[in-house]
């Protein structure tokens, strides 16, 4: 679900274009260009041949600005590149609409005693890309060995506390399986969504996640079955002791951000892919970075499944430093008709009222709230992803998923990072220098299974679909 090793080694680091890029010099100079035909409008408007000759005398001024100007001395041709091409694509964005209009309406509310009935529970070993710690299992033993369950108001949670909220917990507890070294793969859950959906907003209202060295739980989209060609959306993904919010897409080819997403349209900022190997050398080169904005799998120059990804500017967003503010709203809001997908994290006490009105009265009553989460009145959002036919990447990238909720350890991305992220654990428990393999050593390890019981479990409150009404053809 997100990075891994590195496949190849990296010519960009020598500040090079990109060859999968959307803009280039070619296609600005000649109004039958795809970049161009962006431009002109739409057949029958009297304006479309002023129009397209505005738009190439603002291109040939803008690279005429940008090339001899003594500011570009010494930067990189791709970031001149870029700054052009942000400005021609800000200036013809499409009017295209896709899906439904109007207010959003909720589609389904999952919380309570209900929560479970709109998933199905994953049985079995961890997918192969992922390679958690930890085996999945049904419903009737998640049942059994209280690895699921929901907790009523001022119900007790096994010590004199009492608990005020409903909620749903979702745990892990030391299987019966062992490793080679004798260590125990977890017991955990995953469950995935019975609806399938391709736009809406979407909302996760936790009051705990898990966290700690080893965890690695996520709340997520996708289909499966077509993956990456139906794409994948992160909404939460605390990695191990991570406290920035991150949400990232994987794709197939031709899903590419650069110079499509107007900086005034978020708050937050690309990841990075440095480390990569050097084109001559061979060495990791740890002196350059270049942003993670092209959501394809296998982008050249990116770490392998980076994809596009967008961080917070906050670093108070996820993980411990939420959990002990009482949780907040994650949302995401998937919208095909304005061509973009947009996320914002909510800690308890910064929820927007529109939207704190609208969860009070569907966890009150458990009917349709006659308040309805409004997006145009929240703050800016810290992730912003132009999806669409006028941009970078066209909306079929992402069809037909369903939400995802596991937590799973160690495995391709926690235990990659286990080295780094929790080196003095690293050290104390390392097998043969192995991130991996340490990382699995202190999952089974007395220590870990207090850390587990203490904060490595989700308490979430709901989770809402909403969708806007259909438009008519």
């Amino acid at each position: 679900m997100s990075t891994m090793a590195p496949r190849e080694s990296d010519p960009l680091l020598q500040g090079k274009p990109s060859y999968g890029k959307q803009f280039s010099l070619d296609e600005a100079s000649y109004p039958n260009s795809p970049s161009s035909r962006e431009a002109a409008a739409p057949i029958g408007n009297k304006k479309g041949p002023v129009r397209r000759a505005a738009t190439i005398a603002f291109v040939i001024a803008i690279l005429c600005l940008v090339f001899h100007s003594d500011s570009f001395v010494g930067k990189t041709l791709r970031s001149g590149i870029h700054s052009v091409a942000q400005d021609i694509s800000e200036s013809t964005q499409s009017t295209n609409k896709l899906n439904g209009a109007g207010p959003y309406e909720l589609i389904e509310a999952h919380q309570g005693s209900s929560f479970f009935d709109y998933y199905t529970f994953n049985d079995g070993p961890d997918s192969i890309g992922s390679a958690g710690y930890n085996t999945y299992v049904g419903r009737e033993k998640a049942e059994k060995l209280g690895l699921i369950k929901v907790v009523d108001h001022q119900e007790s949670d096994g010590s004199n506390n009492y608990d005020t909220d409903e909620y749903v917990s979702l745990s892990s507890k030391a299987g019966e399986s062992y490793d080679e070294y004798g260590n125990r793969f977890r017991d955990s859950i995953r469950l995935e969504g019975k609806r399938r959906f391709d736009h809406g907003l979407i909302l996760l209202d936790v009051a705990k996640m898990p966290t700690g060295c080893g965890v690695w739980p996520a709340f997520w989209s996708t289909d499966e079955t077509n993956w990456p060609d139906h794409g994948e959306i992160d909404i939460v993904e605390p990695i191990n002791t991570q406290t920035i919010a991150k949400t990232a897409l994987h794709t197939s080819e031709d899903c590419d951000m650069y110079a499509h997403v107007s900086r005034w349209n978020w708050t937050g900022h690309w990841d990075s892919a440095t480390g990569l190997p050097d084109t001559f050398t061979g060495l990791p080169n740890f002196n350059t970075s270049l942003e993670a904005d092209n959501c394809w799998t296998q982008t050249p120059h990116q770490w392998a499944n980076q994809g596009c990804v967008a961080i917070s500017d906050r670093n108070d967003t996820i993980g411990a430093p939420m959990n002990e503010r009482g949780g907040g709203v994650y949302a995401l809001e998937w919208d095909p008709r304005n061509e973009y997908i947009r996320s914002w994290v909510f800690p308890r006490d910064e929820i927007p009222s529109n939207l704190q009105e609208a969860l009070l009265e569907q966890q009150g009553n458990g009917n349709e709230p006659a308040t309805r989460p409004d997006p145009s009145e929240w703050p800016t959002p810290y992730a912003y992803f132009a999806i669409g036919e006028s941009t970078g990447c066209s909306a079929d990238h992402f069809v037909n998923h369903r939400l995802v909720i596991n937590l799973a350890f160690c495995g391709a991305v926690a235990g990659n990072r286990f080295q780094k992220d929790c080196p003095a654990l690293y050290e104390k428990y390392n097998v043969h220098n192995d991130s991996v393999l340490s990382c699995n050593a202190y999952i089974d390890s007395e220590e870990a299974q207090a850390a587990i019981k203490r904060d490595a479990f989700w308490k979430i409150k709901g989770v809402y679909l909403y969708q806007r009404e259909e438009e008519s053809a």
